[in-house]
């Protein structure tokens, strides 16, 4: 067994063998985020001090940073070192990840519109802030805090579908890793990592985003776009290193619900106070992720898991990008019927994680695929 892995992974390159373990992680924690936001919603509604369950899941987007290094130096660095030009690399990402971007910004402009198109503090707005909202949330500009685009009055980067924010600095690691970091030996990118672990330490344990926590990046100020540059480029460059140092990994298979299991408690442990809470996210971000990216390729999965893996994969990204606008409508129901708390609108959270799977499930087979399909014959 041991023999026939390490085959697998020595193969790999060459093969393009399919990681599903790390596809199931991935749908894992596409889950967790939508839990956290609901519980978010009951903290902003609420006015409450801190989320009170999931309360780490804002570290699943990490977690997916670092997938992304993993995966994209899998699937790229030798195409890249083998002929395949810049271009040709950055039109097939877009045509991975933008589809539903734009599908996403689309959900969100229905969603501000049958919520009344207003702020948060009422406000009703007109028609032109609302388009521009939309055409620049599909071309992925960002809105500044206060300007005629942020329409719902908070300061969100993408108003319309906050989330969003995630791809805009995904475009960059993706851009960067193009024209630099890929031609970046195994010791200058530990080095690279090196200096970003010790940025990203500062930042979080002296908390110089005054969250009490490094859930920053969502807006467009000086300490969320230096927090969000240092919350991609670190775990980005952290599962590139991974992957270019994948043969060191130790040969040992442990089933994969343990891995999915560890993600989950971790991002489960409660809030802690500065400058305790800026220890652990810094320990799970450079060990706890690591590890799990590492080892999670050779864990026991059998062919049912095969098949869990894969659907909780194809569901990841959309579930991310669109699910969103539907905690908008969450939030707007629960300020108008005064129910802010899990005790007396349960059913209704878990409506809300239900049709937002469903929902990205959807978009995935309905949209998704053949949106992909048809670019990748017209673009590629």
């Amino acid at each position: 067994m041991l023999t026939a892995y390490k085959s697998n992974v020595e193969n790999s390159v060459k093969e393009k063998v399919h990681f599903h373990s790390l596809d199931g992680l991935r749908g894992v924690a596409a889950i967790v985020v939508v839990i956290y936001h609901v519980f978010e919603g009951y903290q902003f509604v609420g006015d409450k001090p801190y989320i009170e369950f999931m309360n780490h899941g804002y570290l699943a987007v990490d977690f997916f940073f670092m997938l992304s290094g993993f995966v994209i130096g899998y699937a790229y660095d030798d195409r890249l070192s083998g002929g395949m030009s810049i271009w040709s690399f950055f039109k097939r990402r877009l045509v991975r990840l933008h589809p539903m971007l734009v599908v996403g910004t689309i959900i969100g402009l229905v969603s501000y519109m049958v919520c009344g198109a207003v702020k948060w503090n009422g406000e009703h707005m007109t028609i032109f802030p609302i388009i521009a909202a939309t055409v620049c949330g599909m071309l992925l500009l960002p809105a500044t805090q206060g300007s005629f685009r942020d329409v719902r009055g908070n300061g969100e980067m993408f108003p319309l579908n906050g989330p969003s924010w995630s791809l805009f600095f995904e475009y960059i690691g993706n851009f960067l890793y193009g024209i630099a970091i890929r031609k970046l030996s195994v010791r200058a990118l530990a080095t690279v990592v090196s200096m970003l672990a010790i940025a990203m330490a500062a930042f979080s344990i002296l908390d110089i985003s005054g969250y009490g926590m490094i859930g920053v990046g969502w807006t467009l100020d000086a300490t969320n776009l230096f927090g969000g540059l240092l919350r991609m480029s670190l775990p980005f460059t952290i599962g590139l290193l991974l992957w270019r140092t994948h043969k060191d990994r130790l040969k040992i298979q442990v089933p994969l619900y343990l891995f999915a299991l560890l993600l989950v408690l971790v991002l489960a442990v409660p809030y802690m106070v500065s400058p305790y809470n800026g220890v652990f996210e810094i320990f799970v971000i450079l060990f706890v992720f690591p590890m799990i990216i590492r080892y999670a390729p050779c864990a026991k999965i059998g062919r049912n898991g095969v098949s869990v893996c894969k659907m909780l994969g194809n569901m990841s990204y959309p579930l991310y990008i669109v699910h969103y606008p539907i905690m908008y409508a969450f939030y707007q129901w629960m300020i108008k019927t005064g129910k802010m708390h899990i005790s007396d609108s349960w059913w209704m959270a878990l409506l809300v994680i239900m049709s937002s799977v469903v929902m990205a499930t959807l978009c995935f087979k309905v949209l998704d695929v053949p949106l992909r399909k048809w670019l990748s014959r017209v673009v590629i």
